[in-house]
């Protein structure tokens, strides 16, 4: 069987513009033609087209228009994945949801859980239903936005077939600083506690509402180590996940056999 090589993932750690999708993706786009380092994953922050706004009946786009397509292009330019969350559209529904954009133009999408009700953000946006693991060159990623972070059962590593389900866990969010002790605290607790990569992408300056943010996006390796960290400065850069230090590391280390079986039921 072929070795699964190492794999570059890059955060953009960035401000936005208030509910300007246009200005936004017109940032991004220019931030990224900026770098040009090889990379496998490029992770955007939370709603990154508009912040993280409740007016989703000006803003949401049904499947397919400018946010789409301007991801469908920008990773076939930078030729990698590319993801981020905005405001989605189906079928009358609003959604916090998350696209994983392909070169190749396929994509996966995975809709946030949980919406943050201290901001009604469950008022207008309806929660996802399913948890969402997949490939990018043999990794096993699993998506998550912003509130999620404090739900562990959610999120958890489940040990089935002799194997874990994901290697690498991803946050992106648009999260404040008052609160950012919290977000420091839990990205550690999820890599430590499931035994896998965890990367958080969360935006800097002050939005409309006047909520402060303050980044520390960050990496921590699968014990818990932080290996990248950035507070406070828009900062766009690549950190390389060591897949055989991972899988040593699980060998040396099977806590996962212990863990509890359990079933989640639909909200």
């Amino acid at each position: 069987m072929k070795a699964i090589e190492d794999l570059k993932v890059t955060l953009v750690q960035s401000i936005q513009h208030w509910e300007d999708i246009d200005g936004n993706l017109g940032m991004f786009e220019e931030k990224l033609w900026q770098f040009n380092d090889p990379t496998d994953l490029i992770i955007l922050p939370e709603m990154f087209t508009t912040g993280f706004s409740m007016n989703a009946r000006k803003l949401a786009e049904v499947k397919g228009l400018k946010t789409m397509r301007w991801l469908e292009q920008m990773a076939s330019q930078k030729k990698a994945m590319i993801m981020g969350s905005f405001i989605a559209n189906d079928g009358g529904k609003f959604y916090n949801r998350m696209i994983a954009m392909k070169p190749d133009g396929s994509f996966h999408q995975y809709d946030k859980r949980h919406p943050f009700s201290l901001a009604e953000e469950d008022k207008t946006y309806t929660g996802g239903k399913e948890k969402v693991v997949f490939n990018l060159n043999g990794w096993k990623i699993c998506p998550m936005i912003c509130y999620d972070l404090r739900f562990p059962v959610w999120s958890r590593n489940v040990y089935s077939k002799g194997e874990l389900e994901y290697d690498i866990l991803i946050y992106v969010a648009n999260w404040p600083a008052p609160r950012v002790n919290a977000w420091d605290t839990l990205l550690a607790a999820r890599a430590i506690e499931n035994m896998s990569y965890c990367v958080g992408v969360n935006r800097v300056g002050k939005d409309e509402k006047g909520h402060q943010y303050l980044g520390h996006s960050a990496v921590y390796d699968f014990g818990g180590k932080k290996t990248f960290y950035n507070e406070g400065e828009e900062v766009i850069e690549t950190a390389t996940l060591d897949y055989s230090a991972l899988t040593d590391f699980r060998k040396k280390f099977g806590f996962f056999l212990d863990a509890d079986s359990f079933t989640i039921h639909d909200m």
